[in-house]
């Protein structure tokens, strides 16, 4: 059995004999007796465990260290300590020694620069313990929320000839021995016959499968070569990507809404411990932050308006707000305690949006989304889709982008086409915000940044 079983229901075990495995946090020894916070990793809680020198291998039991596997049975009962409750071990098995330069010691709390110096070892603190298990759960509610409404999920390939979001910022993939390169690179001689990367987004071939089934959506890996060394960026990370036909983008932004509040709650109701822990010693408020977002209607608000709201405050910026420009962090910040909550910033300048974006009638703007959280920023952004083949072929000639291995996405708009949306949540990003915890570099297991690719 598990500790969480125990700490489920401890009354349905009180006076009764279980057997637990699991691994020593701390082994304080006292003269006839002895205390070992136990943990198994199946939930938040530890477990006292009390043992005397009754046992007949008492003294070697109070030389166990910290980290070492242990099994334990004995008998739940009720502590006369702080604690409800307490597991007197009748015995106590070593199961795997921990050498004594074990890097976890109890004492001192580690930093989170520190821990992702041995980041095969942080799931054991509490931290990390809280934080991966809020991803598990978060990654369920994510799959819950549209298995529940319809979707198909789909697996979009994670090596892609195309770059669909035009940036150039894709990693190669190649069997073409690098140190032997003398002059042009002949792709057609590649393991593909072509240029090839990893995907930065799926969201293309997304769409086929939209075009098909109506509702689908992507969860997985994605790669950016992008060397930027800020807290929100990493070279690969995970992407929530729906695309939905027959929907326009007020009903994107209605899909994004609910999403966002349903996942947020699903966490706060099945991660309690978690959430509290995070509450009490990673970020203050955050369960009030959260609630608050889960009960708030989100506001929806032209990107132009948006300028102009922050060109009249009486602020002085860092970097002045323009219009056809983007917004910066600080007017992000800003707009979200304006209007007091999330809002969605629409419509946004096509001249700094992707290529495939709808083109609004105004021919400056197109139907793209931006959601702004407070606290957070920018959360997701998606878009109404381009779904005229001419205004498309114009847009790609317009900004340079090769179009000739293409014409499957582009052949969308001539096959049955329709109005069709989606948007992009980078799953990273969302916990972040869910559990307060500010570095994306301690929120996915292995981070992968620029010169950094350990373990």
């Amino acid at each position: 059995m598990d500790i969480k079983d125990v700490v489920k229901d401890w009354k349905k075990y009180l006076d009764k004999e279980v057997t637990l495995c699991g691994w020593i946090r701390s082994n304080r020894d006292q003269k006839s007796f002895g205390f070992i916070d136990f943990s198994d990793g199946t939930c938040q809680e530890h477990l006292q465990v009390v043992y005397d020198d009754s046992l007949k291998d008492f003294e070697k039991i109070s030389k166990y260290v910290l980290g070492s596997a242990i099994e334990v049975t004995g008998m739940i009962v009720k502590s006369s300590g702080t604690q409800e409750y307490e597991l007197k071990a009748k015995s106590i098995k070593l199961l795997g020694d921990c050498d004594k330069d074990y890097p976890l010691q109890a004492k001192g709390r580690p930093t989170r620069e520190f821990l992702r110096d041995i980041a095969y070892l942080r799931p054991r603190t509490n931290l990390f313990q809280a934080v991966f298990r809020v991803r598990s759960v978060a990654a369920y509610a994510i799959h819950k929320y549209f298995q529940e409404n319809g979707y198909v999920y789909v697996h979009t390939p994670i090596i892609t000839a195309n770059d669909g979001e035009g940036a150039g910022q894709m990693f190669q993939v190649t069997t073409i021995p690098l140190d032997k390169i003398k002059g042009e690179v002949d792709y057609s001689k590649d393991f593909y016959g072509k240029k090839v990367g990893l995907a930065v987004t799926g969201q293309l071939e997304g769409e086929t499968f939209a075009l098909a089934y109506k509702k689908i959506y992507t969860f997985g890996p994605t790669f950016r070569a992008e060397n930027s060394n800020t807290k929100t960026h990493a070279s690969e990370f995970w992407m929530i990507e729906p695309e939905i036909a027959f929907c326009d983008l007020e009903q994107d932004m209605d899909i994004m809404e609910g999403m966002l509040k349903f996942v947020v709650k699903y966490v706060l109701d099945n991660c309690p411990v978690e959430m509290a822990f995070f509450d009490k010693f990673v970020e203050k408020d955050l369960i009030d932050k959260l609630t608050k977002l889960v009960n708030s209607e989100f506001a929806r608000v032209d990107h132009e308006e948006v300028i102009r709201i922050l060109k009249e405050a009486k602020v002085k910026w860092e970097f002045e707000p323009e219009y056809g420009q983007d917004i910066a962090r600080e007017h992000e910040k800003y707009i979200t305690e304006y209007f007091n909550g999330p809002v969605f910033v629409k419509n946004w300048p096509k001249d700094i949006k992707a290529f495939y974006m709808k083109q609004n009638d105004d021919g400056k703007t197109v139907a793209a989304v931006d959601l702004e959280v407070p606290g957070a920023g920018e959360l997701c952004g998606g878009s109404q889709r381009e779904e005229n083949y001419d205004k498309l072929i114009t847009r790609m000639k317009e900004l340079g982008i090769d179009y000739s291995d293409m014409e499957w996405y582009l052949n969308l708009r001539r096959f049955g086409g329709c109005v069709h949306s989606g948007f992009g949540m980078g799953f990273e990003r969302l916990l972040i915000y869910i559990t307060g915890v500010d570095n994306i570099r301690d929120v996915i297991p292995y981070p992968r940044t620029p010169n950094n690719c350990d373990f």
